[in-house]
């Protein structure tokens, strides 16, 4: 007796659900975002501290530069502006200033200070003949660190100021041999020299002695801006990146998986309701994907011939 088709066994085979394939895409978006978010934050930690540093590098490079220059210009006007004008001074019996290395770095870094305003140059000294010069605390206590540490050339730091937080750079004024023509004594000075600035302040300085300080200030806010600037850039960049790659890796997980997936899904669904007429799946390769494929065939295969005999009782 032949087997009623109407109740043979694959009829019972019916899909208990829909496999939604593009639920598998959400889920490997999500991990991928939450990923890409944890390391983006991770970047963004360490990133900022990285370009904070490389900016205040930057900005402290900047200030040797410009440090470099004065201390060309004060030694420019020792060897040959002041030797040049040493005689005309004498014969017209004024005493001119740019013949002092002091005010001739100043004044050429105030030409300098037009194109970069954020830093500030001072000659501060303890015992200045001009007293526009004159350290204050703060610059006092650097003049005597250097003097405390005769072998040390350059000092940095930061500190509090009313307009915030100032990044400094400083190098020591030794008083050397040409110095002391105008510094050591009220009597040995220039007349000219004394009949501007007097006989009470200048003087009385040691050969080898810091008495000054070359002091270049930059306010903090500078390198905080250009970290600021270059920390935008990077995650603008680093976003851009991560969209992309999400693009691409989505395409590949449909090609690779979804795909695939969705047409073993459509294949099963189909064996589920009782349709044996289902094409076995292309076989492309030996990764997993592959290998499912090639085992559902086989089962498929293995169904088909069960419910045939099953047919034939």
């Amino acid at each position: 007796m032949e087997a009623n088709p109407e109740s043979s066994p694959r009829l019972s085979l019916q899909s208990s659900y829909n496999v939604r394939p593009m639920r598998l895409l959400l889920k490997f978006n999500l991990i991928l975002i939450i990923v890409f978010g944890a390391g983006t934050v991770a970047a963004a930690y360490f990133a900022r501290s990285f370009l904070q540093q490389t900016a205040h590098d930057e900005v402290l490079q900047q200030a040797r530069l410009m440090m470099g220059s004065a201390g060309a210009m004060r030694t420019y006007t020792t060897k040959q502006v002041g030797p040049l004008l040493q005689e005309h001074q004498e014969r017209i019996n004024t005493f001119l200033a740019q013949t002092v290395p002091a005010y001739a770095a100043t004044e050429a870094f105030n030409y300098l200070h037009a194109d970069y305003p954020d830093y500030t140059y001072k000659e501060a000294t303890l015992n200045p003949t001009n007293l526009r010069d004159r350290a204050v605390d703060w610059e006092a206590d650097i003049v005597q660190i250097f003097r405390a540490h005769p072998d040390q050339k350059e000092f940095y730091g930061e500190r509090d100021t009313p307009a915030g937080r100032s990044l400094f750079l400083a190098k020591p004024i030794v008083a050397l041999g040409p110095c002391l023509q105008c510094h050591s004594t009220a009597e040995q000075a220039p007349p000219a020299m004394t009949r501007i600035y007097g006989k009470n302040n200048g003087f009385d300085w040691k050969l080898g002695d810091a008495v000054g300080a070359q002091i270049i200030s930059v306010p903090m806010s500078v390198p905080l801006a250009i970290a600021d600037r270059a920390f935008r850039t990077l995650m603008y960049s680093l976003g851009g990146i991560a969209l992309a790659t999400l693009i691409l890796l989505d395409l590949a997980i449909v090609i690779i998986v979804i795909r695939p997936v969705t047409k073993l899904s459509k294949a099963a669904d189909q064996i589920s309701k009782g349709d044996l007429s289902v094409p076995e799946l292309a076989v492309k390769g030996s990764d997993e994907i592959s290998q499912l494929a090639g085992s559902f065939n086989r089962m498929y295969l293995s169904l088909v011939k069960a419910i045939r005999m099953l047919e034939q009782q």
